[in-house]
Parts: structure tokens; C-alpha cells; sequence
């Protein structure tokens, strides 16, 4: 091909897929194709709060309204709010001068909150109060003089939120092998903190190289540990030991999606694969697969998950168990800048995210 020859790319042929008939006869299945479908899944009440906040902001105060990073880490959720009118942005600097700005669910820094108060922004704080609760925790340490070992993952947005807290008296360890190596100024005097959405058994192999290193290691006064992180682990945990196959619906860059692929092999899963939407879905997965488990990261809205069972149904995995190990009550007040506006604009809808019917004498937890 000469230099000046034009390439032209070929157009995408979508893959054809196999069908039922296809499948079986490649691998028969022995015993009846069933799915366990983990609960809890999907969303949690942090999750709901935010998006929520979200579509509020954009119904009483219009498009556009921009939200610095993503809102949660959900491709369908970024993009259904991007159709409303949202503007997804990574930093500050990119919203024009006085417009709203929304903070996202994984919380952010003290530097961006006046990065935005220098630039005339107006904010919603859309951080989960579970995320705050180590934000704070980090704040009044660090004023004790103690040195916090922060477990996470170095990069992630919860992780620099609670960082910048203190950034100062922190020091972030990303995994056992982090934990063999980290050097402090003063053993004596460290407590540790970790991000919401680690895997428990993840954290606590951490916490226990730390504590052999450093003895004095004061725990935290409560699990930082996400309660909806920790239920949906522990449903993945008593459906894997029976699944051939375990699909987990979730982004790549929500940690605990990732996890939920990571925690079903560890016990017991034969294979594990995460997918954002149903047709991501190969169907050679169902060779030889009688019981395939389903879950979904808590920032997941509940129409992806019944369009990955859509798809198994198709393929005879209609028979559907749901295996419950909690039920989640949780309920949280929508951010205090929202409900004055809400207030003000004699809005008297729900100023909750969580389950849409509170349990009998709820109170809800207000930051």
C-alpha cells in the first residue's frame, strides 16, 4: 500500500451467539440448571442517596448539573444521569465559576472543598456518611497525635478523601506485602483505618501483618468496613461452595464488584467473571454448568441484574433460588444542602436514600 493510501476499517460484525441447542451439545449439563441469586445485592442505602441527589439537583436546579468524578462507580448509572443533564468532570477546575457541583459518593478532600469554595461553587456533598464516619475518624486522630495506617488501594477516591484529611499523620498500605514493609516513626503510637469497600478477609490478613510488626496497633472504634460490602461478600461466600459459575454485575472500577469476582473463587466458585450488562455475557461460560450464582456491587441498579437472569432464562436457568443472609434496613438523609432546597421549594417527596419503605421506628442518620 502506497503512503498515500487510505485504510479503511472494516465494520463490526456482531458475534453471533450460540444458541441453547449449541451450548448443551458442546458440554451437556448434569443435574438441573438452577441459579442462586444472592440477597443482598446491588444498591446500597450510600449508593441510593447519591443518586438520588443527583436527579434531585437536576429538578430543582436544572441542567446542567456537574458532579466531579463519577457520582459511583457504575457505567448505566454515569450514563442514564448524563441523558438527565449531568456533567461528569474530574476536577474543580473544570466547572465554570458559580455553577453547582455535586461530590461524589467516595467522598473528597478538604483541599477540594476549598478548591471549590475559592472557585464560587456552589456544592451538594453527595459523600456517604459511611465514608465521612472515617473521614472524621481520621480528623480526630490525627488531632490525638496518633499516626494512622490507612488500608486501601493508593489511586482510589475514597482513599485520597480520607488521605487528605490528614495527609500529614497517613500512611497508606496497599496490601500484605505493603504491610511487611511500612516503616513508622513511633510503633507505639498507630491505629488504623481502612477503605469502606475493602474485602474483610482482604483487610484483616493486613491488619494482622501489621499487628505482629507493630504490637500497640489500636483498631478503630468501629468497622470501617461498608455493612453493604461486608452482607454482599458474605452472600457470594455461601453461594460459591454450589456454583460452577458465578457472574458478578458491576463496573471495573468498583472495588467492591471486583472483590465480589475475587471472594467467589476463594470459596469455592469454578469461575467468576464480572460484567457491566447482560450482553457482555459468553454463553461458552454455561458448559457443563448446572447452578450459576449471581450478584451485583452496591452500585448496581436492580434492572442489570434481572437482565443478566433474562439471559440465563433464555439459556434454561430459569429456575431462580434467592439465598438471603441479611436484610438491610439502612437509611440515609439526603445531603443537608439538597434538603433545604427541597424544603424551600415545598418539595415533600422522600429526603432518604435506602429501601423505599422504612422499617418501623427508623430514624435516620443525618451528617
Amino acid at each position: 500500500m502506497s503512503a498515500s493510501a487510505v485504510s479503511l476499517s472494516m465494520p463490526v460484525v456482531p458475534r453471533r451467539r450460540r444458541s441453547p441447542e449449541e451450548v448443551a451439545a458442546a458440554a451437556p449439563v448434569t443435574g438441573t440448571k438452577r441459579v442462586l441469586l444472592a440477597a443482598p445485592r446491588g444498591y446500597c442505602a450510600g449508593v441510593d442517596r447519591a443518586v438520588i441527589a443527583v436527579e434531585k439537583a437536576l429538578e430543582h436546579h436544572g441542567a446542567p448539573v456537574y458532579v466531579r468524578k463519577q457520582i459511583v462507580h457504575n457505567v448505566h448509572v454515569v450514563s442514564s444521569l448524563e441523558e438527565k443533564g449531568a456533567i461528569f468532570v474530574e476536577e474543580n477546575e473544570e466547572v465554570p465559576e458559580g455553577e453547582l457541583v455535586v461530590f461524589s459518593a467516595h467522598g473528597v478532600s478538604p483541599a477540594v472543598v476549598q478548591s471549590a469554595e475559592d472557585r464560587g461553587l456552589r456544592t451538594i456533598d453527595a459523600t456517604c456518611p459511611l465514608v465521612t464516619k472515617v473521614h472524621k475518624e481520621a480528623v480526630r486522630f490525627a488531632k490525638a497525635k496518633n499516626h494512622i495506617l490507612l488500608i486501601g488501594h493508593e489511586g482510589h477516591e475514597e482513599v485520597e478523601g480520607t488521605y487528605g484529611e490528614a495527609p500529614d499523620s497517613t500512611t497508606i498500605v496497599n496490601n500484605p506485602a505493603e504491610a511487611r514493609t511500612v516503616q513508622v516513626e513511633d510503633p507505639d503510637n498507630l491505629i488504623w483505618l481502612s477503605q469502606t469497600t475493602l474485602s474483610v478477609d482482604e483487610a484483616m490478613e493486613i491488619v494482622n501483618i501489621l499487628k505482629e510488626r507493630f504490637p500497640k496497633l489500636q483498631d478503630p472504634p468501629s468497622d470501617d468496613i461498608c455493612y453493604a460490602t461486608t452482607n454482599r461478600q458474605v452472600a457470594i461466600k455461601k453461594i460459591a461452595p454450589q456454583a460452577e459459575l458465578v457472574i458478578v454485575v458491576g463496573s471495573a472500577n468498583s472495588s467492591n464488584s471486583v472483590r465480589l469476582v475475587e471472594v467467589a473463587l476463594e470459596y469455592g466458585a469454578k469461575a467468576s467473571y464480572r460484567v457491566d450488562f447482560a450482553n457482555e455475557i459468553d454463553e461458552t461460560w454455561f458448559e457443563g454448568v448446572a447452578t450459576v450464582g449471581v450478584t451485583s456491587g452496591a452500585s448496581v441498579p436492580e434492572i442489570l441484574v434481572q437482565d443478566v437472569l433474562g439471559l440465563l432464562a433464555e439459556y434454561g436457568y430459569g429456575d431462580v433460588e434467592e439465598v438471603v443472609t441479611a436484610q438491610e434496613d439502612i437509611l440515609f438523609s439526603l445531603p443537608k444542602e439538597l434538603r433545604a432546597t427541597m424544603k424551600a421549594a415545598g418539595d415533600s417527596s422522600s429526603a432518604l436514600g435506602g429501601p423505599a419503605t422504612p422499617p418501623a421506628n427508623y430514624h435516620p442518620f443525618t451528617i
